[in-house]
């Protein structure tokens, strides 16, 4: 369900650097989310801003501090159907977003030239 949803991010690339198990999707060479099958469950871990982290830990039983990462800028969460969809998504595009917005200038601005604004920061969110 939501792996199609990673892959068809502007130029998401979908890896394996860690082994056929983890799947690791980039944009320009960095990391916005992976994906793994773990416990039963797919899970994913995506960044977040660090205040949003933590509320959706608290509001969410499925999401936990990053499996493996920064805990104070990624999630993980499990996807075992007790998220919306909807709100899945609105965390992979905040994830893809800040990876976005941390590239280089040139990158962003290119970026922004082919594919638009408006699908880049999809919730709306500009860069400057």
């Amino acid at each position: 369900m939501i792996k199609p949803y990673l892959n068809n991010k502007p130029e998401s690339i979908e890896d394996y650097p860690f082994g056929p198990d983890i799947a690791v999707f980039k944009i320009r060479g960095k990391m916005f989310a992976t994906y793994a099958f773990k416990q039963n469950h797919a899970q994913i871990n995506l960044k977040c801003d660090p205040d949003e982290a933590f509320a959706l830990r608290d509001i969410f039983d499925a999401v936990i501090p990053g499996y493996h990462m920064n805990k104070k800028h990624w999630n993980t969460v499990i996807l075992d159907g007790s998220i919306p969809v909807g709100e899945i998504e609105r965390m992979v595009d905040q994830s893809y977003r800040l990876v976005v917005k941390g590239l280089k200038k040139a990158e962003r601005l290119s970026l922004e030239a082919k594919h638009g604004k408006s699908l880049l920061y999809r919730s709306g969110v500009e860069v400057n």
